[in-house]
């Protein structure tokens, strides 16, 4: 008797992290919502409802029935949104992928990963208070370090500078590519394309 593949979950959930307000609308903070913005728009989405307090749209995305969340409780707080609408359609964990920025990786690099600890991301960590687990796939998106001695708080609630729009743009366009390869064929294969420098 040979081992079946687990069945795919029949929707998953894809939740960009950010502070709501056209303050921090482009700040490198929301790249997780500017992620799931250009996910949303290539793919015919758009986010016009809202649902435990998130803006949210749903579709179908590589052949797999997605919801796509953005919380707007206020980044430190994300985990409530999440929790609340992976409760609320019966997601799994494992089926639950967060999307954030990371100062450790250089503008351009991804990171995507399975579990693990929130790294000192407080929005990651309210997901994983809220959700019991450190099972929660994340993809982490590069923002760069602060220059000389500014602030990291002040650093990330900063809009991109002008000479990094092309980059971003790149960035949003690969990191739209790993979220479609995730869907497709699975975390492992996605990891294996888009954890490496980009060429």
């Amino acid at each position: 008797m040979t081992d079946q593949p687990p069945p795919l979950p029949a929707m998953y959930l894809i939740a960009g992290l950010g502070n709501p307000g056209r303050r921090y609308q482009a700040s490198r903070h929301n790249i997780g919502f500017l992620v799931l913005d250009r996910l949303a728009a290539v793919s015919g989405l758009a986010f016009t409802k809202r649902k435990e307090d998130a803006l949210v749209c749903q579709g179908e995305l590589a052949g797999r029935k997605v919801l796509l969340a953005k919380p707007q409780t206020y980044m430190n707080l994300s985990g409530r949104p999440v929790a609340s609408l992976a409760r609320y359609f019966g997601i799994p964990n494992e089926a639950t992928l967060i999307v954030l920025d990371d100062m450790d990786l250089p503008l351009g690099r991804l990171r995507l990963r399975p579990s693990g600890s929130s790294g000192g991301h407080r929005g990651l960590e309210s997901v994983l208070e809220r959700t019991g687990t450190l099972q929660i796939p994340r993809l982490r998106v590069g923002i760069g370090r602060p220059p000389g001695r500014q602030a990291p708080a002040s650093f990330v609630l900063e809009d991109f500078a002008s000479g990094a729009q092309p980059l971003l743009a790149e960035t949003l366009e690969r990191a739209e590519a790993c979220l479609r390869r995730y869907l497709q064929a699975g975390i492992q294969a996605a990891m294996t394309e888009f954890n490496r420098d980009p060429e």
